[in-house]
């Protein structure tokens, strides 16, 4: 479990514009309408001495005041005055959600925990790989990758579970990192946690956690063709007007996957420029709207997966900066077999070695294909799906796999 930070007590510990807090606090006191204090210190994940302190600048201003008591316990609003303010800061920025932490303390949190000096042993690759059937060589090589905590080139013919390695290198890790809510950055709020890409570790949070950060396992954030080098910038949206981060910056301490690499929906070379440096320096920078450009760490262990040839998609430069490479070939009839017995332990299906020994011969002899680590799954599940339109009980004999093949094959020219 991550150690806990501990929250700042007064508004200089939080290093952010007091300014911008107390703008963010009548916005959300203006939102949600009457509240007490400690709904609205719940609401920006600050201490109730900070959210007090800004509710008496506020209300010096005449921008809110006191409304009654429930019990104990003071109901404050906003006030005429305040409501036309609060319209204002919306019309320029309508986040209304947790404070920001700032861009120093972000820095120094994500070189804590940086992804380099995770502690990896031989144990964790293996449970983290026991579903697919690799070779010792190949946990060896995707070991040693993971402890760099640089980069990763898995290269090979399509159908040999690239894809599927990729995926699992998240579940290395066993360690877990903070994430924040936003930062701040020249008065304007980037975004970084998100509920989709980050995996929440469920904890009992005290009144002494700055709970502006939220614990989560390591990031796991994956893109395919669907990338373009938009995504790899700062996404203003012109109408809420705040940032969301970019690819790179919510996978910060964790993986990021580039899947199908060299068939996103921009130029190899384009996104090999746009990160020659950050894989290089280990630091990104991004620029605001108005041209302000700020560094952060690029801390993350970037996986390219791909079926093309490496040497055709970028110069030898680029792959200097990838500092590992594993081919992912075709699989030995051992290995084949053995991807097959676990299939058909997932299916619940009974295991003939004859019918694989049966699919082997097809392929080889008839349909003239290598064998691939997907065929087995591909195959099976082809006896799985026809016995079920069938009523039938399926079972994986020569026959069914015959028939499985003329449906997943194109025939041999």
């Amino acid at each position: 479990m991550g150690v806990a930070i501990p929250a700042p007590q007064g508004l200089e510990e939080l290093k952010v514009r007091r300014n911008l807090l107390e703008d963010l606090a009548l916005k959300i006191l203006f939102v949600q309408g009457e509240s007490t204090l400690k709904d609205l210190a719940e609401k920006m994940r600050l201490s109730l001495p900070i959210l007090e302190e800004i509710f008496q600048r506020l209300r010096k201003e005449a921008l809110c005041e006191v409304k009654g008591l429930t019990g104990s316990v003071y109901r404050i609003d906003t006030t005429s005055l305040g409501k036309g303010r609060a319209l204002e800061l919306l019309s320029l920025s309508q986040y209304a959600g947790p404070a920001p932490v700032s861009l120093s303390d972000y820095v120094s949190r994500v070189v804590s925990q940086t992804v380099m000096k995770a502690d990896v042993r031989p144990a964790q690759i293996e449970r983290a790989f026991q579903h697919l059937v690799l070779a010792d060589q190949t946990l060896t090589q995707l070991g040693t990758a993971v402890v760099s905590g640089t980069s990763i080139f898995l290269y090979g013919p399509t159908g040999t579970g690239k894809t599927a390695m990729a995926e699992s290198l998240p579940a290395i890790y066993e360690d877990q990192v903070w994430i924040p809510y936003a930062i701040e950055i020249d008065g304007q709020i980037i975004t970084i946690y998100d509920a989709v890409v980050h995996e929440r570790i469920d904890r009992k949070v005290s009144p002494e956690d700055d709970q502006r950060w939220v614990l989560c396992r390591r990031p796991r954030v994956m893109a395919g063709g669907e990338l373009t080098i938009e995504m790899l910038e700062l996404q203003f949206n012109p109408v809420t007007k705040f940032y969301a981060a970019p690819l790179q910056l919510r996978a910060n301490n964790g993986v990021l996957i580039i899947d199908d690499f060299g068939r996103q929906r921009m130029r190899p070379e384009e996104m090999l420029n746009r990160w020659i440096v950050p894989l290089d320096r280990r630091v990104d920078y991004l620029t605001l709207v108005g041209g302000k450009k700020f560094e952060v760490p690029f801390d993350l262990l970037v996986v390219f997966a791909t079926n093309l040839d490496p040497r055709e998609l970028t110069d030898e430069a680029f792959l200097r900066r990838i500092h590992n490479k594993i081919k992912v070939g075709y699989v030995a009839p051992e290995q084949f077999h053995e991807i097959s017995r676990g299939v058909c332990q997932q299916l619940g299906l009974g295991y003939n070695a004859a019918a694989i020994d049966h699919l082997i011969e097809v392929l080889n002899k008839e349909l003239k294909q290598p064998l691939r680590a997907c065929y087995p799954r591909d195959v099976i599940h082809q006896i799985f799906w026809a016995a079920t339109y069938q009523g039938k009980r399926p079972q994986l004999e020569p026959e069914t796999v015959a028939h499985a093949c003329r449906n997943y094959f194109l025939p041999p020219e």
